[in-house]
């Protein structure tokens, strides 16, 4: 048994960029899927509509603990070689897609039917309607809480230990079980959890100030 020092805390430091890692990998595949969930869900066609609804209520009913599991001890069952970087990765991918795809469907339906109105009057298709009317409207809406997201998805990568994945809480876990004290190994974890949030969380106060005090005007 040794105690924490400067080794320990760089071990745990060092983690740190598996989370980054993991969280930037969730929410880049996250923001495609959660595209085309937003955009299936606001579509004409009922069976697109029904199958994102059930998309996204399977994934916001069940715990990302449990979706972790199934994808780990799942795939090898189908035959899949899967090691925890890459189950980690794709049960964040897909509770990513379905929480950024309803926000992003509320955003959508949040533009005005007038907007809507006016791109057919002018002839524009379904994805120039999209592309040029919709969409970038859309997306000034959808910027504050998207980045507030982001906090829940790096939060959300800590639950990746329980499967193996060497990141910010797993490697405590590691110093945890050599040194005995995890009141100060788990305080450094929680401090670096906070150092990557807090940015996030004072970026998407800042940007849902702005864009109150935009609409005000």
């Amino acid at each position: 048994m040794r105690t924490f020092g400067v080794s320990e805390f760089l071990f745990i430091l060092e983690a740190a960029k598996w989370t980054i890692g993991l969280s930037l990998m969730a929410f880049a595949g996250g923001a495609i899927g959660g595209l085309l969930v937003a955009l299936a869900r606001t579509s004409g066609h009922a069976v697109l509509r029904t199958v994102s609804t059930v998309f996204v209520q399977v994934f916001q009913g069940t715990p990302l603990l449990l979706q972790l599991f199934l994808v780990f001890f799942g795939a090898p069952v189908l035959g899949w070689d899967m090691n925890p970087w890459l189950a980690a990765g794709f049960a964040l991918i897909l509770n990513t897609s379905a929480f950024l795809g309803e926000i992003w469907r509320g955003c959508i339906q949040a533009i005005p039917r007038g907007q809507w109105e006016a791109a057919e009057a002018l002839g524009l298709h379904y994805v120039a309607r999209m592309r040029d009317v919709v969409l970038p409207q859309a997306f000034k809406i959808a910027l504050p809480p998207t980045v507030g997201y982001m906090v829940q998805v790096v939060k959300g990568t800590s639950l990746a230990a329980i499967i193996g994945f060497t990141e910010v809480t797993r490697a405590g876990q590691i110093i945890n079980n050599a040194t005995f004290q995890p009141l100060i190994v788990f305080s450094v974890v929680a401090a670096i959890y906070f150092v990557l949030c807090w940015p996030l969380s004072l970026l998407a106060g800042r940007m849902e100030r702005r864009q109150a005090a935009a609409l005000a005007r």
